[in-house]
């Protein structure tokens, strides 16, 4: 699995011009299910972003995590986004290719594992619709953005 994940003042996004997912200071979660993910890989992502410290404290270190907020009762969440562009592969030609990326019948429930286990961990969690078209509107904080893998 591939993550881009970009910290927030606010995000949402929009199916067919109507907002379907929405959050104010948290993260954008851009996910990309590869071949051969599995649970535990989402597993091991979902644990990692829930704890990943990338909000700052109050030296303006990043030392917090979304959990450390939500624990904290500031309000914090995650729009999480289904991204299978993440997977592609442009280093020959000038197309990319994509047979990096699973399939739609294994990436759905993956993604959806991947919420849920999101929510487990305690978190506000709004997502977009799984292969819809979608127009994705953020203000980054900071700006913070973060690539994360999670090899199979």
């Amino acid at each position: 699995m591939r993550v881009v994940l970009q910290r927030t003042e606010r995000a949402a996004v929009r199916v067919g011009g109507d907002v379907v997912g929405s959050v104010g200071r948290g993260a954008l979660v851009l996910l990309g299910v590869l071949d051969g993910d599995d649970e535990a890989i989402a597993e091991r992502l979902a644990a990692k972003i829930a704890s990943f410290r990338f909000f700052a404290d109050t030296e303006g270190r990043m030392n917090r995590s979304a959990q450390d907020l939500q624990a904290a009762g500031e309000e914090v969440g995650l729009l999480v986004v289904s991204q299978f562009t993440l997977a592609a592969d442009g280093r020959k030609g000038r197309r990319p290719s994509f047979d990096q990326a699973a399939a739609p019948e294994v990436a759905e429930p993956l993604y959806q594992h991947f919420c849920r286990l999101l929510q487990g961990a305690g978190l506000t969690v709004e997502t977009g619709v799984f292969g819809a078209q979608m127009a994705v509107e953020l203000v980054n904080d900071g700006p913070a953005t973060f690539v994360l893998d999670e090899p199979a």
